[in-house]
């Protein structure tokens, strides 16, 4: 009985199910509504022209000149008005009593024009309950589930229906006719200008029973649609947050993801630093820190991202990217050192903006190590996070630190060159674009190891 109750109140009173949506996810519902409202303006445009066409090449009888019937004005009032319901559309997010009452206006319209007919061919009144215009009714209907408000569906629906009883009620006790315009025999009906009462109440049956199936199945479809648009702008949302490979992982995830669910892979993970970041953080305000920060990411991140490369966090001014993890490569390797090279390009191009324009440059650099890695999520039931663990990652980290020992600006392990020609990296032609460091000692790593310097 609630349930019932709830869905009346619905449907006169307006639906509550925006109420516990952010207002983002509101806002992009209520615009596929208004490109729905310009989907249902063309179709009523279409409708107009086809009502138009059919009356110029149906058969006049006492009409005085194409004027001489009320249908053509009432085609042209319904042209007007569809015309400029469909440039508003196009301008403002119509309003729910302009939707209402241009689904009145649409039957009233369309009624008016049925009626005509008894006077267009000199008929009794009767005569225009036998239009089978009046099967447009349905189409009126149906045009308002393309907006998912079933109030509208339920409106137009109730309104036909009432309207329809009305033109019946209208031909029943119209002076001329009288009640002897009433038959029960069917063939009569049909070869006289006779009213079969059960006929047209079958016809209002039918126009209730179609709205009701359509208000019940576009509720349906409302929640649907709400709970398809809620997902995709979560889905932006993270992936604003996330790289678009993680949170495509996180939305399509069959069951709660867990700490300690994970996946072993062979990949690259590489850091980018920007060298003296806190010294030089030192001496600017927080919004200008910012603002570095920006910059120095607008530089960097569409280059990661042209090579595949999935970033796993954000470390301050330090960008932790892994290849062939998040998203699965045979090029991991290959890709991670082009997008290295690239990376110093960016910040070469960077600075040379900066020094234009008289600012201090920015020494970005760069590493990368390569080995098994294992992607999964880590944390706590209340903090969640997808990230890379291994060998490789705390390689990384630490030859980004040993540039500065080196003076350079880009080092990688020798499994990282190893693994990246056989995927066909080729380092560039100039001279000592590759230099191999053998046996360098690294802060943190137990034993000698041999480095690659890219330049």
């Amino acid at each position: 009985m609630r349930s019932v109750l709830a869905i009346i109140r619905s449907l006169f009173f307006g639906f509550r199910d925006f109420q516990a949506l952010p207002r983002r996810i509101e806002a992009a519902f209520r615009q596929q509504q208004d490109q729905s409202e310009r989907l249902i303006g063309w179709f009523q445009l279409s409708v107009v022209l086809l009502f138009g066409l059919l009356y110029i090449i149906s058969p006049k009888t006492h009409m005085s000149g194409f004027w001489g019937s009320p249908v053509p004005w009432g085609l042209c009032l319904y042209l007007i008005f569809t015309a400029l319901r469909l440039v508003l559309s196009y301008r403002y997010s119509l309003p729910d009593w302009y939707l209402s009452l241009s689904g009145l206006v649409d039957l009233v319209l369309l009624f008016g024009i049925i009626w005509s007919f008894h006077i267009q061919y000199n008929q009794p009144a009767v005569f225009y309950l036998k239009a089978p215009t009046m099967l447009y009714v349905f189409i009126f209907i149906a045009l308002r589930t393309l907006r998912f408000d079933p109030r509208h569906v339920f409106y137009t629906g109730l309104a036909a229906a009432l309207g329809w009883l009305g033109m019946v009620g209208y031909a029943v006790f119209s002076v001329d006719d009288g009640m002897s315009r009433i038959t029960r025999d069917y063939v009569a009906y049909l070869t006289d200008n006779l009213v079969l009462l059960g006929g047209e109440f079958d016809k209002v049956i039918t126009i209730v029973t179609v709205t009701v199936i359509l208000t019940f199945a576009l509720m349906r479809g409302r929640r649907f649609l709400l709970q398809a648009v809620t997902g995709e702008i979560q889905k932006q949302a993270l992936s604003r947050f996330f790289a678009p490979e993680v949170a495509e992982r996180i939305k399509g995830a069959d069951g709660n993801l867990q700490a300690g669910q994970g996946e072993t892979c062979t990949g690259s993970v590489v850091n980018v630093d920007i060298r003296g970041f806190t010294k030089l953080a030192a001496t600017m305000l927080p919004p200008q820190v910012m603002q570095l920060l920006s910059e120095y990411q607008a530089h960097i991140l569409p280059v990661i991202q042209k090579y595949g490369g999935s970033v796993d966090k954000f470390l301050g001014d330090g960008i932790m990217v892994s290849f062939g993890a998040a998203r699965p490569s045979d090029t991991f390797a290959r890709d991670a050192l082009y997008a290295m090279e690239d990376v110093l390009d960016a910040a070469r191009a960077w600075n040379d903006e900066r020094y234009a324009k008289g600012l201090p440059v920015i020494d970005v650099a760069v590493s990368a190590a390569s080995g098994v890695l294992i992607f999964g999520v880590v944390g706590d039931e209340n903090r969640l996070e997808y990230t890379v663990v291994g060998t490789p990652v705390n390689l990384s980290a630490k030859l980004e630190k040993h540039n500065k020992v080196l003076g350079s600006h880009a080092l990688c392990d020798r499994e990282t060159i190893r693994l990246a020609r056989e995927q066909g990296w080729q380092p560039r032609p100039q001279p000592k674009s590759l230099k191999e460091l053998p046996d360098e000692a690294v802060d943190g790593v137990s034993a000698p190891i041999t480095l690659f310097v890219l330049s």
